[in-house]
């Protein structure tokens, strides 16, 4: 195979690569050259979606807007969540800028070398939809179902309770993976306890595979939170903190974030019989992205 397969296709390497073939040519003339076929430099092009030719694409997404509806219809909760981008924290360099004393710029490390002392921000979002208000549970340790779903827990216990006290039902709008995918079984387990110590029962309903933007509290919380600390390092966990509680916007966004020091090893094994002891029933309609659970000691109500 050639050789041209295999390197970095700079004009420069691309000139020793042709002269150990024995083309004797300078870098200058390969770009012109290049330049002539209408080459040009160009980076990569997110626009690959992994879950684009899904033929239930779209079907999935109007079924999960026909929950959505259904439930803001009758004042039941709908919640969109997900794990925000982990943080480093330290001295790093943060995208953006900030109002400053001119000459006087934040100063941060010149490398982001992750110092192993200090553990990442692992920010897990629950965004209520009807009350335009998001509760981010910061973790330290790792992202797992078991953290997913205790921030869940988090947010019922601090703010969900208090908004919904009259309700017996809860929907969960989630990606099709991460720590709260369709395919963790953990997830589901998880989920189970909670049903069990709330009395709720709980529907989730799957963003389609490769469609995680279009998950609300992306453009809903997450995009305002990164505008909220542009420019600023993340130092502390205490700062990821305070920073994400101070976020808000003009549409009336309202924003809550605790700091959550918890344990959630890795590699949980689930067996299938606490599988099969779930009380959980798979939708009509892609069953294994839409389901309900609900307490083991009631029988699931379509």
């Amino acid at each position: 195979m050639s050789p041209l397969l295999w390197t970095s296709k700079s004009t420069r390497h691309l000139a020793q690569v042709l002269s150990r073939e024995g083309f004797s040519v300078s870098h200058r003339v390969i770009a012109e050259m290049l330049w002539e076929m209408n080459y040009s430099l160009q980076a990569n092009s997110k626009t690959l979606e992994e879950g684009a030719n899904h033929p239930d694409r779209d079907r999935q997404f109007r079924y999960l807007n026909d929950c959505v509806t259904r439930y803001l219809k009758e004042g039941d909760p709908v919640i969109s969540v997900d794990t925000k981008k982990k943080e480093l924290i330290g001295r790093y360099h943060n995208k953006g800028r900030e109002w400053r004393p001119e000459g006087h710029p934040e100063e941060v490390r010149v490398h982001d070398f992750i110092d192993p002392k200090e553990a990442k921000a692992i920010p897990y979002g629950v965004y209520d939809v009807a009350r335009n208000q998001g509760w981010v549970n910061v973790g330290c340790d790792h992202d797992t179902a078991a953290f997913a779903m205790g921030s869940i827990r988090r947010w019922w216990q601090s703010m969900g309770y208090q908004a919904y006290p009259e309700t017996g039902r809860l929907l969960i709008c989630a990606d099709a993976g991460g720590s709260n995918g369709y395919r963790i079984r953990l997830w589901k387990v998880e989920l189970q306890k909670f049903v069990d110590e709330t009395g709720l029962g709980v529907t989730v309903c799957h963003l389609p595979p490769g469609t995680s933007k279009w998950n609300k509290i992306e453009h809903r919380l997450f995009s305002h939170i990164s505008m909220n600390w542009r420019g600023r390092p993340l130092v502390s966990h205490e700062v990821v903190v305070k920073l994400i509680g101070s976020t808000k916007t003009k549409t009336g966004l309202k924003v809550k974030a605790k700091l959550d020091k918890g344990k959630y090893p890795l590699k949980v094994r689930i067996s299938d019989e606490e599988m099969e002891s779930l009380n959980i029933e798979p939708h009509a309609f892609h069953g294994e992205w839409n389901y309900t659970i609900q307490p083991r000691n009631q029988k699931i109500k379509k």
